[in-house]
């Protein structure tokens, strides 16, 4: 079967190309087809039967082009046909019945051909602009909507596809999403697998994704581990976690600290995700510096799509983050981090920079980017104007706007925000979707808080989500 993220191969020498393929398969991808124009038959081969063994060894399917009798002879799952390297049929005699066979297409007419000639699956592109081949001609999501009313069979869109239109072309019909660039020119290729494989959770139901937050306790269930999960759980996802330090707190304040050791937060970790695994995780407050690189190395052993919140000051002015583990904030979660979501201070703590208008806030979030996070959300909530945040996608700049509520009610915002956006990218939202939705979530949250305690008072959760539900209700309308 043809779905999920299909990797062709790029050109290059045999360790590279070997580097991105057991990089991309980390990152989640499901098919793999070996394309070469440059190799010796010989040396084609040789490359091919490695690769072979890495997607056995993966469980992937793997794909050759354009060469029946080169996926003969590396055992191939199949082959990957244009338009003028042979008819189905006399491909199927030589692979055989239990072979995969695809062709590429452009038309209806085409994909109907391929079909009733006995194809497996068809590409159908190119759906966005590339610079991949020299014979492209862009054929546009319209084109793909109309061969997916057409066809019954698997459709792998091709052309141009990244994180930023993935779900585009999943939204007009494909199974499967075929890429070279936006993974193999990535820096890192597992992360840039793993941002567009989840991209396929669109096509799940909410309740089947995961999300596992590793953070702080807070027994007045206003922020941390608590509202972490209160949010994953109204917006449909299934919430695991590990612990980190037990507070002792109230809306009036943290009144005391007991941290878990570095070991044993591991060890929570990992037993949840040896078994249950997750899609995205988010982590909150990490207290010391040695718990802060022991989630720097589960993040990277797993190769998990996270949201950090760095957590270091709680409401009433208590530090939730020593100063000895800012470091290794910097230095190894950082690198290690797909979006990170600080507040002003936290944004000023960590760049050295101040912040007071929003010029500054992007100027900031370009800083923490060129620290390692892919992505990073900067969140206003701390200046006096309306509470605009910044949100650096990739290079690309996005405000979400939102008017301030005069309320007291606004513990747990930070905590609340992060889990909302680990939720909506495990559910195969893009990120500046989630990221809007979150806004939508949080604001709703707070505006519709029901006063409790004598402090910073909890927001309303079950209000922002409904808020979620029924904008995504209005937009299917």
């Amino acid at each position: 079967m043809i779905n999920g993220l299909y990797l062709i191969t790029p050109q290059g020498s045999d360790e590279q190309i070997l580097h991105v393929v057991r990089e991309g398969l980390r990152g989640g991808v499901r098919v793999v087809q070996y394309r070469d124009k440059q190799r010796s038959s010989e040396a084609k081969v040789n490359l091919a039967h490695q690769l072979v063994k890495l997607c056995k060894e993966a469980g992937v399917t793997f794909l050759v082009n354009d060469s029946p009798e080169l996926a003969v002879a590396c055992f191939a799952d199949g082959v990957h046909l244009g338009q003028d390297d042979g008819s189905v049929h006399d491909v199927r005699k030589l692979l055989g019945p239990d072979k995969l066979i695809g062709v590429s297409t452009r038309t209806v007419d085409q994909a109907l051909k391929a079909e009733m000639a006995g194809a497996d699956y068809i590409g159908v592109g190119s759906i966005f602009p590339t610079n991949s081949k020299d014979d492209t001609e862009l054929v546009g999501l319209e084109a793909l909507r109309k061969v997916r009313m057409a066809v019954k069979i698997p459709i792998v869109a091709i052309g141009g596809i990244g994180w930023t239109n993935g779900a585009e072309a999943l939204d007009a019909g494909a199974d499967s999403l075929a890429v070279i660039s936006a993974v193999a020119d990535d820096t890192n290729p597992a992360l840039a697998a793993r941002e567009l494989s989840l991209l396929f959770n669109c096509k799940k139901a909410p309740e089947e994704t995961r999300v596992m937050t590793i953070a702080g306790s807070d027994p007045g269930g206003g922020a941390g581990i608590q509202v972490d999960l209160k949010s994953i759980t109204l917006l449909g996802s299934y919430g695991t976690s590990a612990i980190t330090v037990l507070t002792a707190q109230n809306t009036l304040g943290v009144h005391g600290l007991s941290p878990a050791s570095a070991g044993f937060i591991v060890k929570q970790a990992e037993a949840v995700l040896n078994d249950i695994g997750t899609d995205t995780l988010k982590t909150g407050m990490l207290y010391s510096a040695e718990i802060v690189s022991a989630v720097a190395e589960i993040i990277k052993k797993f190769n998990l799509l996270n949201v950090v919140d760095p957590v270091m000051i709680a409401k009433g002015g208590t530090a939730l983050l020593k100063q000895e583990a800012v470091e290794a904030v910097r230095q190894e979660l950082l690198p290690q981090t797909y979006l990170l979501t600080p507040n002003i201070p936290e944004a000023e703590a960590l760049t050295g920079q101040k912040i007071h208008t929003l010029d500054e806030m992007e100027e900031a979030a370009k800083s923490l980017q060129a620290m390692g996070p892919r992505h990073v959300l900067l969140k206003g909530g701390h200046r006096e104007e309306d509470a605009i945040d910044i949100l650096l996608a990739g290079k690309t700049v996005q405000k979400l706007t939102a008017e301030r509520i005069d309320t007291t009610s606004t513990h747990g915002t930070g905590c609340s925000y992060s889990a909302a956006l680990a939720t909506l990218l495990a559910q195969g939202q893009p990120l500046m979707k989630a990221a809007e939705s979150a806004k939508l979530f949080i604001n709703e949250a707070i505006r519709h808080a029901v006063p409790m305690g004598g402090g910073h008072g909890p927001i309303n959760h079950f209000a922002g989500a409904k808020a979620v539900r029924d904008a995504e209700k209005t937009e299917k309308t």
